[in-house]
């Protein structure tokens, strides 16, 4: 009764009043049951990017392994096509957190994007060299690639300043430091060849650095696949 006393004013009859209290009740489910139908999903491209430099870094790097041994000139190209795919990685993976961070801000948005695609670019045109596969540039790949990795900060920590007070902004943040964890961790497992550098000859079959890697690899994409959708669902319900 006290529900229905508020609902409109009171020289309305008892069972008029009732009616119109259960005809707005019900105008209000249904709108609470539409309104989510209606919303206009936002752009899926950066995160389908995302996907699409995954998917081809893990297939660049199996065909690498599969197909190297075939004979020095196809490893010389197999090996190629596996940094690329890293770039490739790297790059993409940049896509959700800009675009989905800064859409309501053009400027940062093409800044951020641009640079990184770029430096993707140019790590790709290196990887070109003959110098760039040598054993004595193991390091210097290794560091380029978390170069990559780290620039990531920056657009990052702006996120941060802009959005503070939005938990998606923290959620996603937790997501992409525990994906860059990931990423470095293997870099720098790569770059100094543990555990084999103290056990020669224990972990040629596995266990090895570069398996140990591509695991770390693969743990930090799936880690940004978790933030891309929480990016998709915050942007999705609010917008700009």
């Amino acid at each position: 009764m006290e529900l229905l006393s508020n609902c409109l004013p009171e020289n309305l009859t008892y069972s008029n009043h009732t009616d119109t209290c259960v005809l707005h009740n019900m105008k209000e489910d249904v709108a609470n049951i539409i309104a989510p139908l209606l919303v206009r999903p936002i752009t899926r491209w950066p995160f389908f990017a995302f996907l699409g430099g995954a998917m081809f870094c893990l297939l660049a790097s199996s065909t690498c392994h599969l197909l190297s041994c075939h004979s020095e000139r196809v490893a010389y190209f197999m090996l190629r096509l596996d940094y690329a795919g890293i770039a490739a990685l790297i790059s993409t993976s940049f896509y959700p957190p800009v675009y989905y961070s800064f859409m309501c801000y053009p400027f940062f948005c093409n800044l951020y994007m641009g640079f990184i695609t770029l430096l993707g670019i140019g790590t790709v045109l290196a990887s070109l060299l003959p110098v760039f596969q040598t054993p004595e540039y193991r390091t210097f790949r290794a560091s380029l690639f978390f170069g990559m990795g780290f620039s990531g900060a920056a657009p990052i920590l702006h996120k941060l300043i802009l959005f503070w007070h939005q938990p998606e902004a923290l959620h996603t943040t937790g997501y992409e430091v525990l994906m860059g964890l990931f990423y470095g961790i293997g870099a720098v497992v790569y770059a100094i060849r543990i555990p084999e550098r103290w056990m020669p000859g224990k972990f040629d079959i596995a266990g090895h650095s570069h398996q140990l890697f591509h695991v770390l690899v693969l743990a930090g994409a799936y880690t940004h696949y978790r933030a891309g959708l929480v990016y998709l669902r915050w942007r999705d319900l609010q917008g700009c």
